[in-house]
């Protein structure tokens, strides 16, 4: 015999078994019916051209601006209230297809523009030689490993701390912000790049999503983003201090070019030589030109032996000059052996190879010889006895 249910347990149990059976469904469909009551609470439908489905959010959790025609799809629990109405509680939601994500991208970039979070007033340059810098991105994607390989290819010795996080679909946003708040509260690094490679316009929608470009904006430590193409444009590329094309760009904006160091040290060099050359030779003419319109026979009687002391000085000085200069000329090929013997690609030339990567067993690391780059799962770790 059937058990007999109250309503209030009939609705329990229904509610139970639609937790059970759509705990993760995703549903899509076009908004119709939208609006805000009590400044509280949101609530639209969700329709196709056959069927509708009513939808109800706390208006804190609308990430995105919505309006009725706007296609979406919703992640969220459906759920028979206890006046007996079906409904789905939306938990996220993103636009889908080119007419919403551009709809939804004005709404909000109209929004946050008004309130200043754009404002070009507020953005900070990056660090100079930054040592310490946090990267939040997917460890997994294309943009990773070409921002990382060209780091290390220009400078290298910067200290890289990785935040590994989905970089599309509606889990994304909130990886990374939580990734920025970690970055925020208990790193010390002196800047942030958020990256991701190209794709569609659905795939880097998470990057208009409010929650997250307020967080970027809001950050205590300056944050660089390359974010797909150079064409694309994200509102997270707007609110952040430095906006750059690719991660590769970000990768060359944020470390300076060693060869270009060294040719800068080498001109600096030669200018400060011939600077140096025309000062000893403007005082000698200036000197000799003084000499002369003085009379002989005054020279020979009064001045001569101030003459004779005033040339020592001036012999002493030019000695002095010309130490100071060997001096400069010496740091400055200290510097430019330093920077050799730093070289990555010497060490390489040497039979050695450069582990990049978690050290620990089952984890992959990437090992990169003069000729190859070879990645390799670690399979145990143990005391070298010397």
């Amino acid at each position: 015999m059937n058990p007999k249910l109250t309503p209030t347990e009939f609705i329990a149990a229904t509610n139970q078994a639609l937790e059970y059976s759509f705990s993760d469904t995703l549903i899509e469909g076009e908004v119709a019916s939208f609006k805000i009551n009590q400044g509280k609470w949101v609530f639209f439908d969700l329709k196709d051209e056959e069927s509708s489905i009513s939808c109800f959010m706390p208006v804190w959790d609308l990430r995105i601006p919505l309006e009725d025609g706007m296609k979406i799809v919703i992640r969220g629990l459906p759920k028979l209230t206890k006046w007996g109405k079906f409904s789905v509680t939306v938990l996220k939601l993103q636009p889908v297809g080119e007419g919403s994500l551009k709809k939804a991208y004005e709404l909000l970039k109209k929004k946050l523009a008004g309130e200043g979070l754009f404002d070009p007033a507020k953005k900070r340059p990056l660090p100079e030689n930054i040592s310490k810098l946090g990267v939040i991105s997917s460890t997994q994607a294309a943009g990773y490993a070409d921002f990382i390989k060209i780091i290390n290819a220009r400078w290298g010795g910067i200290k890289v701390q990785v935040a590994h996080t989905q970089v599309q679909g509606m889990d994304a946003p909130d990886q990374i912000i939580r990734a920025l708040n970690y970055f925020n509260e208990r790193s010390d690094v002196e800047a942030i790049a958020i990256l991701r490679g190209g794709g569609s316009a659905d795939d880097l929608s998470a990057f208009n999503d409010e929650a997250l470009v307020r967080a970027i904006a809001a950050s205590r430590i300056p944050i660089i983003t390359g974010i797909g193409h150079e064409i694309d444009e994200s509102l997270s590329d707007l609110a952040a201090d430095v906006r750059a094309s690719t991660p590769s760009n970000a990768a060359e904006i944020i470390t300076k070019d060693k060869k270009a160091e060294i040719s800068n040290i080498n001109i600096q060099m030669r200018s400060v030589a011939s600077r140096i050359s025309e000062i000893i030779n403007h005082e000698r003419m200036n000197n000799a030109t003084k000499i002369k319109q003085i009379s002989t026979s005054l020279v020979s009687k009064y001045i001569q032996p101030t003459i004779t002391a005033n040339s020592e000085k001036l012999s002493s000085a030019f000695q002095a000059i010309d130490h100071e200069y060997q001096k400069i000329k010496e740091k400055i090929a200290q510097a430019i052996r330093l920077l050799e013997v730093l070289n990555p690609e010497k060490v390489l030339k040497q039979g050695y190879v450069i582990l990049s990567g978690k050290i620990s067993p089952g984890e992959l690391i990437k090992i990169t010889t003069i000729n190859n780059n070879i990645n390799a799962e670690i399979k145990e770790i143990y005391e070298r006895k010397t």
